[in-house]
């Protein structure tokens, strides 16, 4: 494929990120309290990167400590979550059930940086699917997208690039200029995808959000939440998992530049494989992992930490207690014995009815254990049962609330008995 060569300054800029990213420390293993002094983490290496150095916290960026964590599924003898008191907000999330685990501050509004393309990505892919766009597709690179500032991949007019090329350099590079060129591919303008990001914003449900421009670049209407964060990232994952394949790269080289991936827990942690960073002043160190652990999967999100090993740290150590104190289970089958409805006035006597749906759920462990299940039955329908209407209700409680409802139904239909064998269950009753 052609390629426009790359300029000398490129070559010795990304040179130089290379080699100041060699001289850095390894990150610290990954704790449940985040240490007082944490060690500086490695930056990942951008050929042109006008953000702080690693390791400092961003100018103008504080140091929280903001409300206390809660646990939403936790009962009592569950260990509470981790504080993390320099992180502004953060969320984790079961990516299979979509339940939350831990957060804290989940619906404040902050910038969300770089974060702000994973809704650029999840439209390219939406528009993949829908057949608007090819994945081998060339796309024409504009002078916008050339001089598009912050970190880049560096496209430029006539240059041969396509998207998936641009969507390794928007997900691994964090390449605005990709991001201005997957816009124009995908709607012809960055205004018109921007107006496609809020209206996907509102399908998700993501109501915190309010996207101005498709790179995350500092605006101030530009806001989101980690909540909202972590519900586009679960999308993500469900709709278009092969986000993966790419996210998962430590290094994409393009045009002979050879990048490091800003998602400093990639290095870190073998068992995450995505997602997203966001860094500007505004926002801190910004960052949303997923990790795949004994086929479960969560997905973590840290907002404004003052530093990337501060906040590698606080997402290992959300991880860590997903993975350690919750589970995944199956509670109800669906056909699962739920009893028998007593239907004297029906042909048999009594019709077996069983649970109607499926009960899944991300429990504490010790919840599990103290899992119940209450059925009750509604009084029988005179003119005979059918199959699939429900018949009652199944209650699942964890041992401290109720957590789940699911309908009760009969197994096999049964009509209304005949009016002589009514009248011989009489007769046989007043005996």
């Amino acid at each position: 494929m052609k390629r426009h060569p790359a300029t000398l300054a490129s070559v010795l800029l990304a040179a130089s990120a290379a080699t100041a990213l060699a001289g850095a420390p390894p990150l610290p293993p990954a704790r449940l309290v985040v240490p007082a002094t944490p060690a500086a983490a490695p930056q990942p290496a951008k050929a042109a990167a006008p953000h702080p150095q690693a390791g400092a916290p961003a100018p103008g960026v504080a140091l929280y400590t903001g409300p206390q964590p809660e646990a939403p599924l936790a009962i009592p003898g569950v260990p509470a979550p981790p504080i993390l008191p320099q992180q502004a907000a953060y969320v984790l999330m079961d990516a299979n059930t979509g339940a939350v685990i831990a957060q804290k501050a989940p619906n404040l509004s902050w910038a969300p940086a770089s974060l702000t393309k994973l809704m650029t990505a999840y439209l390219t892919y939406q528009a993949v699917e829908r057949g608007t766009l090819k994945m081998d597709q060339v796309v024409p690179i504009s002078v916008a997208a050339w001089h598009t500032g912050g970190s880049r991949m560096f496209i430029s007019p006539n240059m041969s690039v396509t998207v998936h090329e641009l969507l390794s350099g928007l997900i691994i590079d964090s390449g605005n200029d990709a991001a201005v060129a997957l816009a124009q591919a995908v709607a012809g303008n960055r205004g018109s995808f921007v107006g496609l990001m809020n209206h996907q914003a509102k399908v998700l449900g993501l109501a915190g959000t309010h996207y101005t421009n498709v790179d995350g670049l500092p605006d101030p209407n530009l806001h989101t939440t980690a909540m909202d964060v972590a519900t586009l990232s679960r999308a993500i994952l469900q709709s278009y998992p092969q986000y993966l394949q790419i996210s998962i790269k430590k290094h994409y080289t393009f045009d002979n530049i050879r990048q490091r991936n800003w998602n400093p827990v990639l290095f870190h942690d073998a068992t995450v494989d995505g997602l997203k960073t966001g860094l500007t002043n505004e926002a801190g160190h910004c960052i949303d992992a997923t990790a795949l652990r004994n086929g479960r999967r969560l997905i973590a999100v840290v907002l404004g930490g003052p530093s990337w090993a501060v906040s590698t740290h606080d997402v290992e150590a959300l991880l860590d207690y997903g993975y350690q104190f919750y589970t995944n289970a199956t509670i109800v089958k669906v056909g699962q014995p739920a009893g028998s409805l007593k239907a004297p006035l029906l042909r048999e006597t009594t019709v077996p009815v069983a649970a109607g749906k499926a009960v899944s759920m991300t429990v504490s462990n010790i919840a599990l254990k103290a899992i119940k299940t209450t059925v009750v039955l509604d009084p029988p329908p005179a003119a005979g049962v059918r199959r699939g209407p429900a018949l009652g209700t199944m209650t699942v409680s964890d041992g401290a609330r109720p957590t789940a409802t699911v309908p009760v139904v009969a197994l096999v239909a049964d009509p209304r008995a005949s009016f002589i064998k009514r009248m011989i269950r009489r007769i046989r009753a007043a005996l």
